[in-house]
Formats: structure tokens, sequence, C-alpha cells
């Protein structure tokens, strides 16, 4: 393989991968380099001039003409008089020899490995301009194509053709893609693993849900909307705490848009993820209050020590502020930041406490939890307020199992 065919394959494959011309330049130096440092010891003498569009290449060394006997003999940068004569029998003692090596000088051996080494470097800076490129957009949304489906994982690619990748973990339980299906999300992680780099997605990150209301809402994108916060339980519930310093806009209404316009391509997106906007406040009181919604609320004790809050309410609210699955009153602690507990307001001042029936789970199994919320009890105090036999009736369950699930929660109130 002479020069020229090796620096013209180099600079085709270069071109494939988008390497720009000063870059493709420098990598070329740099592997001519190696090589001459390998046959040479050092090649601070040569200069190299490549010209990557015709595919020309000129190495060129530079020695100091000395007389035979001189010391300085052996010097890298010196030659004899005698074997410059070789050269040009014109030579002179003091002059300097400018000497053409070939590229096959190297060896077949030699050209081989340069070539080898040439396609690995690019592949190299193709990598880590991928790192680069994916590390600039964490946290943004970005479009890639399923291609693989997989059990733990799917795997994207993007427009360039980039391997990208969406764990289970990391997707909404409700989504279901085929190869070929366009999948938005947001890039969680971007990481080296074995020299590769690992661009990780994930549709599940708050942080996704922020940048769909930033697509959808121009306030929210034009920051007049500030997101204080998001929390989320994926596919389920969503809560978005929104403020606005312009006292002419409604942050809630601008968010959610006329007839729901703007929030329901969102909720779509999310797969039907119930979303509740509410308005930011520095009232902690009113704050709470709000991010129980759609539950009245008729008093709030905050203990903020301890890192607590108790809420009162009306028997008949009890189940709107825990909510299907318990997500409201998880996802409503987590945004204002403080444990709630919830305690059923009785007549007469009397307070009763309550307690969600998913609190249970290490002893009551959840398929047994499923089948007394199917019939709407989503709390131990609403299984208790009806007898055994109206349970064995609604409910598909023994007598035996109905009999173990009331002693549990009796206990839990004793």
């Amino acid at each position: 393989m002479d020069h020229s065919t090796l620096i013209e394959s180099f600079a085709e494959f270069a071109s494939q991968k988008n390497v720009d011309r000063p870059t493709m330049i420098r990598i070329l130096e740099d592997v001519f380099r190696t090589m001459i440092r390998k046959k040479y010891k050092t090649d601070d003498n040569f200069d190299i001039i490549i010209n990557a569009d015709k595919g020309d290449l000129e190495i060129w060394r530079f020695r100091e003409i000395v007389d035979d006997n001189s010391e300085d003999i052996w010097d890298y940068d010196k030659i004899s008089l005698s074997d410059a004569q070789k050269i040009e029998p014109d030579f002179e003692i003091g002059e300097e020899v400018a000497e053409e090596i070939k590229l096959l000088d190297f060896g077949r051996r030699a050209v081989m490995t340069a070539r080898q080494t040439l396609i690995q470097k690019i592949k190299d800076l193709e990598k880590d301009n991928l790192f680069l490129k994916y590390k600039d957009l964490v946290g943004e949304i970005i479009v890639g194509e399923a291609y693989q489906v997989m059990q733990r994982e799917m795997l994207l690619i993007d427009a360039e053709g980039n391997e990208l990748n969406l764990p289970k973990s990391e997707q909404i339980s409700k989504d279901r893609y085929r190869k070929g299906d366009s999948v938005r999300a947001i890039v969680h992680r971007v990481e080296m693993v074995n020299g590769n780099p690992k661009i990780v997605l994930s549709r599940t990150s708050p942080t996704f849900l922020e940048r769909l209301f930033e697509n959808e809402v121009p306030e929210v994108f034009d920051g007049l909307i500030t997101i204080k916060k998001v929390v989320r339980e994926p596919g389920e519930r969503a809560k978005v705490a929104v403020e606005s310093y312009d006292d002419r806009i409604d942050p809630v209404g601008a968010c959610v848009g006329m007839k729901g316009s703007r929030i329901h391509s969102i909720v779509r997106e999310l797969q039907n993820e119930n979303i509740d906007v509410i308005n930011y406040t520095e009232n902690m009181e009113l704050y709470i209050s709000r991010s129980l919604s759609p539950a009245k609320i008729t008093n709030i004790k905050v203990e903020a020590d301890e890192g607590r809050v108790s809420v009162y309410l009306k028997p008949d609210q009890v189940s709107l502020a825990i909510g299907k699955g318990g997500h409201n009153i998880k996802l409503a602690s987590r945004l204002v930041g403080l444990e709630i507990d919830v305690f059923r307001d009785l007549i007469g001042g009397e307070v009763e406490e309550d307690v969600d029936l998913e609190e249970f789970s290490d002893e009551i199994e959840s398929w047994v939890i499923d089948e007394f919320k199917r019939i709407g009890l989503d709390t131990a105090k609403s299984v208790l307020t009806l007898t055994k036999e109206d349970l064995v009736k609604r409910t598909d369950l023994e007598e035996e199992t109905i009999d173990n699930v009331l002693n549990i929660i009796r206990q839990e109130f004793e």
C-alpha cells in the first residue's frame, strides 16, 4: 500500500465519520510521527507535509553535515560528509541535508499497522465526540427510533444512527413500543463503559415532565412561569407546583390551557398519567392544602421541626386525600417535603386516625388489598365500617381471609 492509497482511504473513512479536515490532518501527522519515533528514536528533525485532498504525503529528514571523524557523528541530527555525498556529491561540511523518507521505507508491516491505528483513532474520536455531545444534552428531550425491544431494556437509534438505551426501570409501566416506533425521552445520564459511551434515557424522571411542560406551555419556556417542583408516580399520578412572577398570568390556567388543551398532550405522552397542577406558595399550610387536592381539609397542624404534618379531614374526604394506591398522599408528602398524617375529623371534635391499606402490605397480600380496593375500600377504617358478613358478600375472599385481615387492622388501632 503506497502513501496515496493510505491517505485517500483514510480521508474517505474520516469523511464518513464527519471528521473535520484539521482534526484529520492532526491524526495523520500523529500516526506518522509515531512511526518515525519507532524507527529513528526521535521525530525532532522531521517535517511532515500532508495534502489529504490529493493523497500526497512528504516526510523530510533534516541533518547537518559533519566531518567523518567528528564526535557528533552519532547525533540524530548529524550526518557524515561521506554519507551526505552519497545523496548529493556537491555537499560540504556545515550544510544541511534534506532527505525525503518514503513510506515504504518503514516496511509493509509498519504501514499496515499505521492504517489500523488511523481507523482506531477515528473510532475513538467518534466515541469521545458522542460522549461529549450527549453529556451536554443531559436533561433534554430527544426522539429516537425503537429498533430492539427486550425484556430488561429497549435500544433506540438517533437520527445519526447512534445507539441509545432505555432501561425497563426508566420506562412507564404502561409503555408499549414496537420496532420502528418513535420514542420521546430525556437524556438521563451518559457514562463510559469499557471505553464505549452508554447513553441512558428516561421517561420516568420528573425532569421529563418538566421538559414536556416547557414544550407545550410557551409561558414556561419563556420563563414567565416557573416550575418549582415536580413529583411523579410514573404512569399513575404527578403533581407540579408552578409560580408566576407576573400577577396578570394565572400559572395553573396557562399550564392546563383552554379546556385542558395544553395538558392533554402531556397526559397522552405519559400514558394517561393524572397531572395535578397547583399554585406554589410560601404559606406552608396553604401549600399543603393545595397539594392534597382534590380533598378538602378542615384543619392542619404543622410540626416542621419533626418533619411531619397532621391533616384533619371529614370522613368522606379521607379516601380522596389518600388517593388510589396511596399515590395522592405520597406525592403530596414529597411535594411539600413533610410526612403527612391523615386523621378523620369526627363530630364533636373527636379525631380518629386512618391508615391506608397499602400500609399493611407486609402483613396482607397485595391481591387481597386489591380486592378490597375493587369495592371502594382504600383505608383501614373503611374496612372496619362493614361487618364481616358484608365483606364476604361483596368480595371474592374466603371468610378465613377476611377474619385475618380484620384482626390485623384492629390490632393497629388498639
